[in-house]
């Protein structure tokens, strides 16, 4: 399937970023898309749980300027609860209807002429609540005498499932060491510049309602059939549209689609047009997060260091609702729930629980993120329990060059690498000897300096299928499995040769129509400028699928392999047609340099416009049988992609890349704070694409992965109140950035991809957390610490070499 150019990747400038740097960007709430529009305002709880006992619109709907005030009863009146991931009995609606469970969720919304009559006019909403005990500490929510989030529901275990491969237990019993580690990962977002925007419009049609709505949503678009069928509408008649320029998502944007069933519904009562533009505090409060969690692992080891069987409890908080797409985070690394390590026997029990604080879902990384830190912790710890660097107790553990492709024991098919070879660049890249003399100096003088090093495979291109395994296999309606990593693309080619390519992926700023008119500018042999790619997306033109969006690193070996296939397609038509005015047959052509030319003659040809002009003007021109046809579309689905197994076993993503990455800190004596002094990474994303796009996504993912790491964590206080401001919410800054950075890349080439491209954007989103805390680890070794949980900023780490707090005592 692969056909891998041998042509060196281009280096070329980012197309959108004119528009950006001039101002001219098209973001919604710079839109102004329906006339007459008017502004919502959302009345929102400031308790963490209670039970509604009453609400008065009254005195709001009175109000100067108000065209129309809901509350839970209009919810409840016209949409059912969001279908879920799986049946649990937890409801979930736009607004809270019979209790609220975190602070800043939805009980009303206030529709007036201007955001400052409908926020005047929220401020009259009247909510009587009957405060009851919360619980934000997911360990706690596990209890018997928990507080009970659902009634209905046994408890605030939303799924528990276990599944094991090989003989874990044998294996268990018979190993030299047993290695055991509780880790926890913190509740942190990716906070994007530009918060949530909707703009929705409620149609009453001779055939039945309809929605459209505009919002900055990112996909996927599993979303849409969870909005119909909140409506209990055909997909059909809810359309969604999404503007050119997204300001970040990283994932979080994909929990907007309540606020669009919200704001349609808001715009139903009104009879107009509704819009609404979240605040940064509601961002904070009530969007979305990636998911806290506790984890438990154990590693049955051999004498020499070889890790042969892994057991794995992993327990999700995902807020007050398992919102789709959830249980999604834990799921998403099921197929690579080993890493980069030869592991046969895998035991892993998987639970995602309720409590009061925001619901989760996807953020950078997602899944990743959480496996790899409690995973590449425990590694350490193997290496310290037999005396190895952990650098050579991992390449004594990895899957060896020769084994690709490697099945892992829970069904994931990773397709190519060189773990051994990239380690080998880190190690060399860093002069990791000379770091070891280093740091020995440094202890000699009483200081804490570390080294962390930290191995991931990078899945991409996700198969939606792994959500199905939080359904017992049994239960699985037999036919009607979950699977799929489709894309689509169409490309047309108007009567003056220009290309036009419309995407379906939804961009939010990674450079999608750089590399797509790249990509088809190669393909159908034309200048850069000759071809235009379209990124709006609107569900009712544009081609695409469920799997569809900008999530799960998808781009770069889904949709270019789509582009390859229409522009094949093309590249047929346009063949024939400058072969008929070379009078030659098309098997003797090729496209090159923006001309339809000769092989054995390039010297004879005719420019590529020429040839479409002929199947626009005079198609009777053509051989008989040819088709007129200038307008592809392709849709890439790779049939690696399947449903569960009835064994539970999932290939959850098509193609795995690598990621290995080496931090080095130091930490201030006096005041605790952790210093990155610099970091080593090598990834392999496959066949690069574009290196200066590859360059801009691994800084990103650094940048992220570092506030997780130091500063970022939605903090709840124990009476579930949680972070809501900047002044709490520490990000990253360049100040914070400035660490030394040495970047560099293997090329393994997918074999399952077109142009043998992996994905690239998420993989130090997954490493670098834990490879900072494995080198704060180091550093503090010789005084006792250890580290289980981020992040790691001055108070963490004064209280842990004090001894004043345990980590258990911090973590909510």
């Amino acid at each position: 399937m692969t056909a891998v150019s041998d042509k060196p990747a281009r280096r070329t400038a980012r197309i959108e970023d004119p528009a950006l740097l001039t101002g001219r960007g098209r973001f919604l709430d710079d839109m102004d898309p329906l006339p007459g529009t008017l502004t919502a305002a959302i009345v929102r709880s400031p308790h963490p749980h209670a039970r509604i006992r009453g609400v008065d619109l009254e005195r709001a709907r009175r109000h100067p300027g108000v065209a129309a005030v809901i509350g839970p009863e209009e919810v409840k009146a016209a949409l059912r609860p969001f279908p879920l991931a799986l049946k649990a009995p937890m409801p979930y609606y736009p607004t809270a209807t019979d209790k609220v469970r975190f602070v800043g969720e939805p009980v009303a919304v206030v529709v007036a002429n201007d955001r400052y009559l409908a926020e005047d006019a929220a401020e009259l909403v009247e909510v009587d609540y009957e405060p009851l005990p919360p619980v934000v500490d997911v360990e706690k929510a596990l209890r018997p005498d928990a507080p009970r989030l659902h009634e209905d529901a046994d408890g605030n275990v939303a799924t528990d499932r276990t599944f094991s491969f090989g003989d874990v237990d044998d294996v268990f019993a018979k190993a030299d060491h047993v290695v055991k580690g509780k880790y926890d990962f913190p509740r942190y977002s990716s906070t994007p510049m530009e918060c949530y925007s909707v703009v929705a419009e409620w149609q009453d049609e001779g055939d039945g309602p309809a929605i459209q709505a505009w919002a900055n949503f990112h996909g996927p678009f599993s979303m849409v059939a969870v909005l119909a069928g909140a409506f209990g509408l055909p997909a059909s008649r809810i359309r969604l549209m999404i503007p050119a320029d997204n300001g970040g998502s990283f994932g979080i944007k994909a929990g907007i689609y309540p606020y669009v069933a919200l704001m349609a519904l808001a715009s139903k009562h009104a009879g107009r047009p509704v819009r609404w533009t979240e605040d940064r505090i509601e961002h904070l409060l009530a969007s979305s997060a990636g998911s806290d969690r506790a984890m438990w692992f154990e590693a049955a080891v051999s004498a020499d260091g070889t890790v042969q069987a892994l057991r794995a409890d992993l327990v999700d908080n995902v807020g007050a609702y398992l919102r789709p797409p959830e249980p999604s985070t834990l799921y998403r690394c099921f197929g690579n729930i080993t890493g980069a390590y030869k592991i046969d026997a895998v035991e892993i029990r998987s639970r995602a629980v309720v409590t009061n604080k925001t619901p989760t879902g996807l953020n950078r990384g997602f899944g990743g993120q959480q496996l790899y830190f409690g995973l590449e912790r425990l590694m350490d710890k193997v290496a310290e329990t037999c005396g190895l660097d952990p650098i050579e107790l991992r390449k004594r553990n990895f899957v060896r060059h020769e084994d690709f492709p490697y099945a892992t024991p829970t069904g994931g098919i990773y397709d190519s690498g060189d773990y051994h070879r990239a380690l080998d660049m880190v190690v060399k890249n860093a002069d990791y000897q000379a770091l070891r003399e280093k740091q020995r100096e440094a202890r000699a003088r009483g200081e804490y300096f570390g080294l962390g090093v930290a191995t991931i495979v990078d899945p991409s291109a996700t198969n939606i299928g792994y959500v199905g395994l939080a359904t017992p296999a049994e239960q699985r309606a037999s036919g009607r499995g979950k699977s799929g990593s489709t894309e689509h693309v169409r490309i047309s080619v108007d009567p003056s040769g220009q290309v036009s390519v419309l995407l379906g992926t939804v961009p939010q700023g990674q450079g999608h129509a750089t590399v797509a008119q790249q990509v088809v500018a190669d393909q159908l042999g034309l200048p850069l400028e000759r071809v235009r790619p379209l990124v709006e997306m609107d569900t009712a033109t544009t081609p695409w699928t469920i799997s569809s969006g900008s999530y799960s690193s998808r781009f770069a070996p889904l949709l270019t392999s789509a582009l390859v296939e229409a522009a094949e397609k093309l590249a047929v038509t346009v063949k024939i047609a400058g072969a008929t005015l070379l009078g030659v047959a098309a098997e003797e052509v090729e496209l090159a340099e923006g001309q339809v030319r000769l092989l054995a003659d390039p010297t004879r040809a005719v420019p590529f416009k020429h040839a479409a002009g002929l199947v626009h003007w005079d198609p009777g021109a053509l051989p008989e049988g040819t088709s007129a046809r200038l307008y592809e579309e392709a849709a890439f689905t790779p049939p690696q992609s399947k449903a569960a197994s009835r064994s539970d076993q999932i290939n959850s993503s098509l193609c795995y890349g690598f990621v290995a990455e080496l931090a080095v800190v130091r930490i201030d004596p006096e005041t605790r704070e952790v210093k990155l002094e610099q970091v080593v990474t090598v990834h392999d994303a496959g066949t690069i694409l574009n290196p200066t796009l590859l360059e801009g996504q691994v800084h990103g993912a650094l940048a992220h992965a570092l506030g997780g790491a130091l500063f970022e964590e939605m903090r709840y206080t124990d009476a579930g109140q949680p972070t809501a401001t900047f002044m709490d919410y520490l990000c990253p800054t360049t100040a914070e950035t400035t660490f030394e950075l040495n970047s560099d890349h293997l090329e393994t080439p997918s074999p399952l991809t077109r142009l043998g491209a992996k994905g690239c954007g998420e993989g130090s989103c997954m490493s670098l957390p834990v490879a900072i805390a494995n080198a704060v680890a180091d550093a503090l070794a010789p005084a006792g610490v250890d580290i289980t949980s981020l992040p790691l900023h001055g108070n963490v780490l004064h209280e842990l070499l004090s001894g004043s707090t345990t980590e258990t005592e911090r973590n909510h």
